[in-house]
């Protein structure tokens, strides 16, 4: 437990090692993109545009609830994508939707992003065997506890303990 008296209660975290092997991870799959020279591509774009090619072109909506993210997360992720050139977007049946489409940069690499996605996934399949207690076995634990009192109810009833809170 953080000591309450810390100016900075940053300085202790579960969670950062998880995020910074994250990163790592994810820094390495962009050093692969750049190898082969797909500049400009970042990890987190590729699921998204896997999508699109596997299904053609959608709203920001369908692809947002498709890769299960929020509206709001997947516009920003979507303007970022198109000033990289990767998507582009189009008035769609009515003036409040738009329709994601892949660029031609998008459709020329897709096929390596593909092979790149089951090489990822392979490589974690082999990580996993290596470790006595697979992340993928963790999130489903974690899940199943969640299910059992929320996170935001865990959080607030530490709050509640808390004068700082008050």
């Amino acid at each position: 437990m953080a000591d309450p008296r810390s100016p900075d209660p940053t300085q202790e975290s579960l969670w950062r090692p998880l995020r910074l092997l994250q990163a790592s991870m994810d820094a390495d799959i962009g050093r692969l993109y750049d190898e082969r020279q797909i500049d400009g591509l970042k990890p987190s774009y590729v699921m998204e545009l896997l999508r699109l090619h596997a299904h053609g072109p959608m709203t920001i909506a369908e692809l947002a609830e498709s890769v299960q993210r929020t509206h709001s997360a997947l516009s920003q992720k979507v303007a970022a994508m198109r000033e990289a050139g990767w998507v582009r977007t189009v008035a769609g049946d009515d003036a409040r939707t738009k329709q994601v489409t892949l660029t031609d940069k998008a459709r020329r690499v897709v096929g390596r992003l593909a092979a790149e996605w089951r090489a990822t996934e392979a490589a974690l399949a082999e990580l996993e065997a290596e470790i006595p207690y697979p992340l993928s076995r963790v999130v489903a634990d974690i899940e199943r506890a969640l299910e059992r009192r929320s996170f935001h109810d865990r959080i607030a009833g530490k709050l509640a303990e808390d004068p700082g809170w008050e």
